[in-house]
C-alpha cells in the first residue's frame, strides 16, 4: 500500500521534535490562526455546518456548536501555543553533575480513525493534536461522514498545511484494519464501538489508545428544584444529536420525591417537539 509506505517514510523521531525542525512548531501555530480565522467567518461556519447536517443527525444548533467547538480549539492554539505545549522539564538530580530532563516527543507514524456522529470536532482536534507533536498521521473518519473532513483538510491546506503532513483514507474496516497490521504505527487513537476496540487492542498488542461507547447514568438525587430546567437538561442530554453521542443520557434514575413533581410530563413535552423536519430528531444508525 502507498500508504503503509508514506508512513514508513516517518522516523521514529517524527517530522518535528524540541531538537528537530522547531520552526514548524510556529508553522503550526500560524497554520491553525489562520484556520481559527477561517471558521469564525459566517460564510465559512454555515458551509461546514450545514455539510454536517448533510451526513449526521444534528439540527442546525447542534451542528454549528460542533463548528464552533474546533473555532474555539484553533483560536486556543494558534500562534505560540503550540510551541508552549511542547514544553519540557528539568529535575535536579541528588548530587552534583546529575539532572533529569523529560521532553514532548512524537511517536512518529500514527494513526486515527474516528466515528459518524462528530464528523469534524473529533478528528479535528485528534488529528490537529498529532500534527503539533510532529506526528506523522493517516486519518480514517467514518466513511458515511468523511467529506466534512475531506474539506477540513483542504482548509487546512489553504491555511498552509504542508499536502504530505497528513495521508487520509477512505475505506471499509477490514482494510483500514489490513493497513495498521502492514504499516504498524507506533501508536493508534480510536474512538468507536467497544467490539472493534476490543479487536484492535489485541492486533495491535496494545499499542493503542482508546474511548469506546459509553452507557450513561444520570441519577436524580431526593433533593427537588428548578424542575424546568432538570427536564430541559434531560432531554438535551438523551436527544440532541438523537441520542448518538458517547455521552448522550442513556437511562435516567430518580429518588421517589421527585415522581411529585411533573418532571416526567415534561420531559414528555420536550421530547414530542423534536421532528424529523428540523433534524431534532432523526434516524439511529
Amino acid at each position: 500500500m502507498k500508504l503503509e509506505f508514506s508512513l514508513s517514510k516517518c522516523p521514529k523521531h517524527g517530522l518535528h521534535n524540541p531538537f528537530k525542525s522547531p520552526e514548524r512548531y510556529l508553522l503550526y501555530g500560524d497554520i491553525t490562526a489562520k484556520a481559527a480565522r477561517m471558521l469564525s467567518v459566517p460564510k465559512v461556519s454555515d458551509f461546514f455546518t450545514r455539510l454536517i447536517q448533510r451526513v449526521a443527525p444534528k439540527s442546525y444548533q447542534q451542528a454549528l456548536g460542533e463548528v464552533q467547538v474546533t473555532q474555539k480549539f484553533l483560536e486556543n492554539f494558534s500562534g505560540d501555543q503550540v510551541r508552549f505545549l511542547a514544553r519540557s522539564f528539568a529535575v535536579p538530580g541528588n548530587h552534583l553533575g546529575q539532572q533529569s530532563h523529560g521532553f514532548r516527543w512524537p511517536y512518529g507514524a500514527v494513526a486515527i480513525i474516528t466515528p459518524f456522529n462528530f464528523p469534524l470536532e473529533i478528528p479535528a482536534l485528534q488529528l490537529m493534536g498529532a500534527l503539533y507533536m510532529g506526528n506523522k498521521p493517516v486519518l480514517k473518519v467514518d466513511s458515511k461522514v468523511c467529506i466534512v473532513m475531506e474539506q477540513m483538510i483542504r482548509l487546512l491546506h489553504h491555511c498552509g498545511m504542508p499536502l504530505s503532513d497528513v495521508d487520509f483514507i477512505n475505506s471499509d474496516g477490514k482494510t483500514m484494519n489490513k493497513l495498521l497490521l502492514e504499516a504498524n504505527p507506533q501508536m493508534t487513537l480510536f474512538t468507536g464501538s467497544s467490539k472493534v476496540a476490543e479487536k484492535l487492542a489485541v492486533d495491535l498488542k496494545g499499542r493503542i489508545k482508546l474511548e469506546d461507547a459509553g452507557f450513561d447514568w444520570k441519577i436524580l438525587g431526593p433533593d427537588v428544584n428548578e424542575v424546568d430546567y432538570i427536564a430541559w437538561v434531560c432531554d438535551q442530554d438523551a436527544y440532541a444529536c438523537s441520542g448518538q453521542k458517547c455521552s448522550a443520557q442513556s437511562i435516567l434514575f430518580m429518588h421517589e420525591n421527585w415522581s411529585a413533581t411533573s418532571l416526567i410530563s415534561k420531559m414528555k413535552d420536550l421530547a414530542e417537539r423534536r421532528k424529523l423536519e428540523d433534524l431534532t430528531i432523526a434516524t439511529v444508525r
